[in-house]
């Protein structure tokens, strides 16, 4: 019988512009400590680490682990696009729910450039590999960034499937800066109207500048355990991942040469069946979620990629405002990629900090009522996508 997975204390640092940030071993010291701190206990009882970066020499993970102490325990280097914060996640569960150790960290962090995302298409120097081949091969190239231009043309495709307005796509990053201006953590706080997104630079259709996540500096962490660590340490405030699950690249991401599955819609769809069907748990039972909104054109797809509305239906679900506070689900209470930023190391372990925050009960401003059930999305091209489910005990 494989052991109940817990997570019983969450940090995060403020994320901040390139250049502003400080090194990446004080930002994980800082969300490492904080997670401590939250849980109760002190680094000692930690059993192993799963520390995530994407830009970094080989062995950074061990740097930042050591501001937190010198243990002697196994640190694993985790490297998976965009989606790295959360595949730490995800082995950290493995280890507690095998039973290899009882209380272990998962630690996310990232210091990023500006521009780090790149400006142009070579598929000499992009890691997406045939992702970037079926992109150049469906439209050709562009002086948009790469991303912009796989996550915008899969919304141009979105639009000729379904006659969906450009303002739709802009309605979401309208909802990011509301929930955003009640998050401090978040790098834009500021709201923005529909109007100002609309008439900010296009970056490639349907995205503007302001429908596009930014270029980040920040860590995030989280301390998983067992039933019986929890029990024995008087720990009472435990969220337990119900269910979890992890995919990759299908044959569908490429052979029907379609934007919408080259971006991960599948995976995405799979992902999310998986834990459905694991924790018996259905989309419609859900009170929260995070996910992977780092263009608006994607959080649109991953809509219907998890259930949350029928295929094809996206819009309505947005101009109905089920994707904010009042209606069906809030989605990206803390603002989201779009708002909060995205250093990719730690994205997905801040998207469980906001979550367990929101079970909890203490997310204070952005708080939704009475929150029992959250689900997060974390996905990285190239490909990986995580589904984490998580329930208030």
């Amino acid at each position: 019988m494989s052991t109940r997975v817990n997570v019983i204390g969450v940090g995060m640092t403020k994320f901040t512009k390139p250049g502003a940030s400080p090194e990446y071993y004080e930002m994980a010291r800082e969300a490492g400590q904080l997670a401590l701190k939250d849980a109760g206990i002190p680094f000692e009882q930690v059993r192993q680490a799963y520390v995530g970066y994407v830009y970094g020499d080989s062995t950074c993970g061990q740097r930042a682990v050591y501001e937190l102490g010198l243990t002697g325990i196994p640190v694993i280097n985790v490297n998976n696009n965009c989606s790295t914060g959360s595949t730490a996640l995800w082995l950290a569960r493995q280890a507690v729910e095998s039973g290899a150790a009882e209380c272990v960290l998962a630690l996310g962090f990232e210091k990023m450039e500006k521009g780090a995302l790149g400006s142009k298409f070579d598929d000499r120097e992009t890691p997406l590999g045939q992702h970037a081949q079926v992109m150049a091969d469906l439209q050709g190239m562009s002086a948009a960034p790469i991303a912009a231009q796989m996550f915008g043309g899969a919304g141009r495709e979105y639009r000729w499937q379904h006659g969906t307005r450009k303002e739709t796509f802009a309605k979401i990053s309208e909802k990011a800066r509301a929930h955003a201006s009640n998050n401090p953590y978040a790098l834009f706080n500021e709201k923005l109207s529909l109007e100002q997104i609309l008439a900010s630079d296009e970056v490639f259709d349907p995205l503007t500048r302001f429908q596009c996540c930014p270029p980040t500096c920040g860590a995030g962490a989280a301390v998983l355990c067992s039933d019986a660590f929890a029990r024995k340490h008087g720990i009472a405030n435990a969220v337990q991942i119900a269910g979890q699950s992890m995919t990759t690249d299908y044959a569908s991401s490429f052979e029907p040469r379609s934007m919408i599955k080259m971006v991960g819609y599948d995976m995405s769809r799979e992902a999310a069946r998986q834990v459905y069907e694991q924790t018996g748990i259905g989309p419609e039972d859900v009170d929260v979620v995070e996910l992977h909104d780092c263009f608006t054109a994607n959080e649109l797809l991953t809509y219907e990629a998890l259930g949350l509305c029928a295929e094809g239906g996206a819009e309505g679900f947005i101009w109905d405002g089920d994707n904010t506070y009042g209606g069906k689900y809030v989605t990206n209470p803390s603002g989201g990629l779009l708002s909060k930023g995205h250093p990719l190391g730690a994205t997905g372990l801040a998207q469980c900090t906001e979550l367990v925050w929101q079970l909890r009960g203490s997310a204070d401003k952005r708080q939704v009522e009475g929150a029992r059930i959250a689900l997060q999305h974390n996905l990285g091209l190239g490909g990986a996508c995580i589904v984490t489910m998580y329930q208030r005990g």
